[in-house]
């Protein structure tokens, strides 16, 4: 697993599968103040952020990676409920996108879901437990990825790439649900 966080949480479960690593992560959230000085949370998050872009800089591209998991942050329009609002909302800042950017570059990594189901389809993957009825609220973030190496993507099953928001209706379920692909190795 990548040691990336400096608070030495658990925030990393990785296995190889087949031949493909798999680093699935859970990305700290980051508070609700987006600034570093001001706000140690976000700080956090940030510097996480930092390291796993500079590990991913000295990545092998044609090795088959995925990083999956709970990024903590939905870059695009179509990826948020309302992206005016959340531009200024921990989540969904210009800083935090451009800081996901960076890190997708590094590794030269497909963005899975995104790629096969393009915008301007509104996506979301995580809906407030606050909502009754997340659907009718509709209120939702995409906050959790798949993505794939250079080396891996052209496995990606074509049309397999999916939210599996139907998770979501169950009695007592997580306020993220599953996103999943195929992978043809």
């Amino acid at each position: 697993k990548l040691d990336v966080c400096r608070e030495g949480h658990a925030r990393c479960v990785s296995a190889v599968v087949e031949g493909v690593e798999v680093q699935n992560f859970y990305i700290p959230a980051g508070g609700d103040l987006p600034d570093r000085a001001l706000n140690p949370k976000f700080d956090h998050k940030m510097d996480f952020y930092e390291r796993l872009t500079a590990e991913m800089k000295t990545r092998d591209r044609q090795r088959p990676l995925v990083l999956a998991g709970d990024f903590n942050i939905a870059p695009g329009e179509n990826d948020v409920w309302n992206h005016r609002f959340m531009s200024k909302v921990v989540s969904h800042t210009p800083g935090e996108v451009e800081t996901l950017y960076r890190l997708q570059d590094a590794g030269g990594f497909a963005d899975v879901v995104r790629d096969q189901i393009p915008d301007p389809v509104k996506l979301a993957s995580w809906w407030s437990y606050r909502a009754k009825d997340f659907r009718k609220s509709n209120r939702g973030l995409r906050l959790d990825h798949l993505w794939t190496s250079p080396g891996l993507t052209p496995a990606v099953v074509k049309g397999s790439a999916r939210i599996l928001d139907t998770v979501r209706e169950w009695e007592r379920p997580s306020d993220h649900a599953p996103v999943v692909m195929d992978l043809d190795v």
